[in-house]
């Protein structure tokens, strides 16, 4: 089978939401391994938002490790293709027109993949990112 270059990234990011909005185990999987996942996550004030009140279970984290950390290197603390994201300068909404609308030749326009409170969410965790 033969994928254009534009669609196998396309598909690795549908997956990848997929898998930052949800805890559920998969076929395989007992659900043990996500208790106790979730018994071992830091306490709320020692890492950046996840967005779990705002976005349902959407987990910014998660997301940054499986999608945005393509170019957004150490979670978006260091600059990798995109620019490092801790202490950037940009307005909130600034933010959020960016993740709707990309950036042409730099970084791709997610539109309506997130709603409202998963890119509060979203830009709550930037806001959050402290050196590691």
């Amino acid at each position: 089978m033969h994928f254009s270059r534009a669609l196998v990234p396309s598909l690795a990011f549908v997956a990848a939401i997929a898998a930052a909005q949800t805890d559920k185990p998969g076929g395989m999987q007992s659900g043990t391994h996500t208790q106790q996942e979730q018994a071992e996550k830091p306490a709320a004030g020692n890492a950046p938002a996840t967005g779990q009140s705002a976005g349902g279970d959407f987990d910014v984290q998660k997301l940054f490790a499986t999608t945005c950390g393509w170019c957004h290197l150490n979670g978006g603390r260091v600059a990798g293709k995109g620019p490092q994201l801790m202490g950037t300068t940009k307005t909130d909404a600034e933010i959020v027109s960016r993740i709707r609308n990309g950036k042409t030749g730099q970084m791709p326009a997610f539109g309506a993949t997130f709603n409202d409170d998963q890119l509060k969410a979203i830009v709550a965790y930037i806001r959050g990112l402290k050196a590691s």
